[in-house]
């Protein structure tokens, strides 16, 4: 039985590789829009479970790991930004504030399906306009949900987070990990 992961995310790949698992990446292509009727935990719940599901047929007698991971502020949904001023709007709004990080995961095995998620909080130092610019300029904020990542150049704009820090950075891998001991 192989471990499939439905997701191309290189933290998600280091996460699991770092963890001791062997697994095939096979990016699950799958429509990604939120259902307004969901609440951010629902929605990213179900995001997991669709990149897994999506991949079943393919792989009926493997596990698969989806997983998907929001960014959320006053209940709103931050995703990757689209180019500097929605990524510096996002980094402004986060700015001496705390916010929360949620992995929706999904394991599916041959007779069984794993979904839950995970939550973190993240506090932001006060950021100046020129703290903003200059870690923008580093380009790393691009494709990263909430337009930062606290493992690399962004733990500098971090005043302190509680939670997993793995689950911050895309896969709560303690839970995965767990699980996945069990079924593989």
């Amino acid at each position: 039985m192989n471990l499939i992961l439905a997701s191309s995310s290189p933290r998600r790949k280091e996460l699991l590789a770092a963890a001791g698992f062997k697994y095939v990446v096979d990016p699950a292509d799958i429509d990604e829009t939120l259902n307004k009727d969901l609440s951010p935990l629902e929605n990213v719940k179900l995001l997991g479970l669709k990149k897994a599901s999506a991949l079943k047929v393919k792989y009926p007698s493997d596990v698969i790991l989806g997983c998907d991971t929001i960014v959320v502020l006053d209940n709103q949904i931050y995703g990757k930004p689209h180019d500097e001023t929605m990524a510096y709007q996002m980094l402004e709004t986060f700015s001496g504030r705390t916010h929360e990080v949620i992995s929706g995961v999904a394991i599916i095995t041959p007779d069984k399906t794993y979904n839950f998620a995970v939550t973190s909080t993240v506090t932001f130092k006060k950021l100046s306009p020129d703290d903003i610019n200059s870690y923008i300029k580093t380009g790393e904020c691009f494709g990263k949900a909430g337009s930062y990542a606290i493992q690399g150049l962004g733990k500098r704009l971090i005043e302190g987070y509680t939670g997993e820090l793995e689950n911050i950075i895309g896969l709560p891998i303690k839970e995965v990990k767990e699980i996945l001991e069990v079924v593989l």
